[in-house]
């Protein structure tokens, strides 16, 4: 039989150091070429220097994209983003549900609605500003009430 010698050993042990060594060295000349991608007769410090301005600049323009979209949250209360329509039948001579309660609010209750009451002799238009899901000047009927209240349970 063959009894290996310390030399043989050695020599094992030698190539196992090799592999791992040639294998961290092509993963880092890997990563190198990922980060020197696209320039050409540049040295490291100057790369490293380039890719923080780079960083810089994308700091930069996250905080003004930040900014921006708080502005626009803030603005975007104001926008109507409520709405419900209730029909009524207001008179019992006229047939059907007629008449409507349309009512549009936004984020804060505040907003508008418009009534319509169709009756056989003619129609009749009604708007009413609407404050916190309150009446500005004019009382609510049932049905402007029970317009705005569903309104103003939309989320």
């Amino acid at each position: 039989m063959y009894q290996l010698a310390i030399t043989d050993y050695l020599l094992i042990a030698l190539s196992l150091w090799l592999a791992i060594l040639s294998f961290f060295l092509v993963k880092t000349l890997s990563h190198y070429r990922k980060l020197t991608r696209g320039a050409t007769n540049i040295d490291f410090a100057t790369l490293i220097e380039t890719i923080i301005k780079r960083s810089e600049v994308q700091e930069e323009n996250i905080g003004k994209l930040t900014k921006e979209l708080s502005d626009f949250k803030n603005k975007a209360q104001a926008f109507l983003q409520k709405f419900s329509l209730i029909r009524f039948n207001p008179f019992e001579d006229a047939g059907g549900d007629q008449s409507f309660v349309v009512t549009f609010m936004d984020a804060k209750n505040n907003g508008v609605f418009i009534s319509s009451l169709h009756s056989r002799t003619g129609v009749r238009v009604y708007a009413k500003n609407v404050e916190d899901a309150k009446p500005v000047k004019h009382q609510f009927t049932k049905e402007e009430k029970e317009a705005v209240e569903k309104a103003a349970r939309h989320v």
